[in-house]
This record gives structure tokens, sequence and C-alpha cells, in this order.
């Protein structure tokens, strides 16, 4: 397979762009960021069929809703998951005796320890790095590209690839259907981005799924947003 431009990789659909890059980066280590929303199943469905022991990294912060962790447990063994639980230095109960409810006093560095140092530790071994992330999520990813070069604050370089950013939820949701994807239960309690639990609400704004994290005051805990751009 001839190696693809970044123009090209724009008009590949999904599963085309999994394979161009499996066989592009044939012997560069792969991993996927999942937090089992309905995007990130979608994703995992089209990189299982092609790299069935991909692993599967899930930023276990210790905050999650119990549905999240039983969807995860029971996905895990009926797709037979690689899963790396990325964990954080401090226990919650140390994390709370040190710092408090930080994630009500200073949301940003409760990410920023439970999440975003985890995930670059997580990221250091591998050079491709799948993600769900789509450009109508929300306005901070609307310039979304399918293929960019990252580099972490320690400099290591990999290529993140986001197989659904030209998606639509009406897509997402129908290939879920229609591959008959398992759904985690808290879409149908209104949830339409869904995170830790004391962060997370249901959205009023229609058009912005991810409205309802962090009581509105920011839109990303900082995973998509520590590593810089470097094409």
């Amino acid at each position: 397979m001839s190696v693809a431009t970044p123009v090209e990789y724009e008009s590949l659909n999904a599963e085309q762009l999994a394979a161009q890059i499996f066989a592009e980066f044939t012997g560069v280590p792969a991993c996927f960021t999942c937090s089992f929303q309905t995007e990130d199943m979608v994703v995992l469905d089209i990189l299982r069929k092609q790299q069935p022991e991909i692993p599967v990294i899930f930023l276990e912060t210790g905050y999650h809703f119990a549905e999240t962790y039983e969807y995860r447990d029971r996905m895990v063994r009926e797709w037979k998951l690689n899963l790396i639980n990325a964990l954080p230095e401090d226990t919650k109960a140390e994390h709370e005796s040190k710092r408090g409810l930080l994630y009500i006093v200073n949301p940003t560095e409760c990410c920023n320890l439970r999440k975003v140092g985890p995930l670059m530790k997580s990221l250091e071994p591998y050079g491709v790095w799948f993600t769900g992330l789509r450009r109508e999520q929300s306005p901070t990813r609307a310039n979304l590209k399918k293929v960019e070069d990252h580099r972490t604050p320690n400099g290591h370089e990999l290529k993140k690839i986001s197989l659904l950013a030209d998606w639509t939820w009406d897509q997402v949701t129908a290939y879920a259907k229609q591959h008959a994807i398992p759904e985690l239960p808290l879409y149908a309690k209104g949830y339409t981005s869904i995170g830790c639990e004391p962060c997370t609400a249901i959205s009023t704004d229609p058009n912005n799924a991810r409205a309802g994290r962090w009581g509105g005051k920011k839109l990303e805990c900082g995973i998509h947003t520590f590593s810089e751009k470097t094409e």
C-alpha cells in the first residue's frame, strides 16, 4: 500500500484509514485510549477486527460512574480486550486525604493528576495513538484532523489518529446499531458525554454534547490538549 498524504488520509473512511495506518506503520506499537462511550466502542470495533490485541488504555481515575465500570468489565470479557488501566500515583483515598475534593476546588488540577499524567506515562511505549474524537463533539474539536503529529511535554512524538473525525452522532449510533454494539446504560438516562461522575451532568445544550462536563466551566479534561501538534 502506498504512503498516503494528509489530504488522502482525509478522504479515507474509518476502516480504510485504520488499514492504512497499520500498513504504513507496521512494527510501530499502537494503542487506543478508550472511555467506553459509543464513539470509542465504534472505533474499538473497527480496530479489533484488524488488530485484535491492540492495547486499550482506560484512564482509571477512581471517580467513574458505577455503570461505566460495569460496562467496561462486561465488554472486556465479551470482546476479550487487552485492557490497560492507567492509574494515578495516588489512590482515590490518598488523593482526597492530601487534597480534599479537588474536583470541586480545582477540577483542572484534578484532571492533570488523575488523567493527563497517567495518560502521558501510558503513551510512552507507543508511536501510534488512536482516539474516538469527532469534530462535531465540541467547538474545541472543530478543526480536528484524522491524522496529526503530536509531541508530549516530555518530547515523546507519536501519530494521533481519529478515525471518526468527520462522523456525525447519527453515523456513530447507526454503526453501533448495525453491528449490535451494546450501549453504555448512562445514555438512556440522558447523558451525552460521560466522564468522571462528580464532573458529569446532562447537557442542556443540544448543540454541544460536552456542555454538561465540569459544570460548564470547561470542555476538555486536558488529555487531548496537553500534547503539541507538530505539523
